[in-house]
């Protein structure tokens, strides 16, 4: 795993939900999960592998996360800034629908998870 981006071993917390954070980050190999905490209870979100992000809601907000993040495996994380952030838009305008997409995504599936969770109340 040679290259850019910085090492995680398994099991090694790349963010923690209630930080505060400026960027956002790019799986470039591994494997990572994302888990909520609340009333001292742990919730998987979901995993995610190579070319996958996390993070993108720190590029909009001030915001703390949401959610930790931690390597299930050893893994290599691309951290990106606002400022290449936008400059990665500038260069290929398609990548920002693209996280705005994978964005819907993501909330669309807690929606449906939150609902479901609802109903077995």
């Amino acid at each position: 795993m040679a290259g850019l981006g910085k090492e995680y071993k398994e099991g090694e917390v790349i963010v923690r939900q209630g930080e505060t954070g400026n960027c956002m980050f790019v799986i470039q190999d591994g494997e990572v999960e994302a888990v909520a905490e609340a009333n001292g209870k742990e919730l998987r979100l979901r995993t995610m592998g190579p070319n996958e992000f996390f993070g993108e809601m720190a590029l909009f907000e001030n915001e703390t996360r949401t959610a930790t993040i931690r390597a299930t495996r050893p893994t290599r994380i691309l951290t990106i800034d606002k400022k290449n952030f936008l400059g990665g838009i500038h260069e290929d305008p398609s990548l920002a629908f693209r996280i705005v997409q994978t964005m819907s995504h993501r909330i669309r599936d807690l929606t449906d998870r939150l609902a479901k969770f609802e109903e077995g109340d």
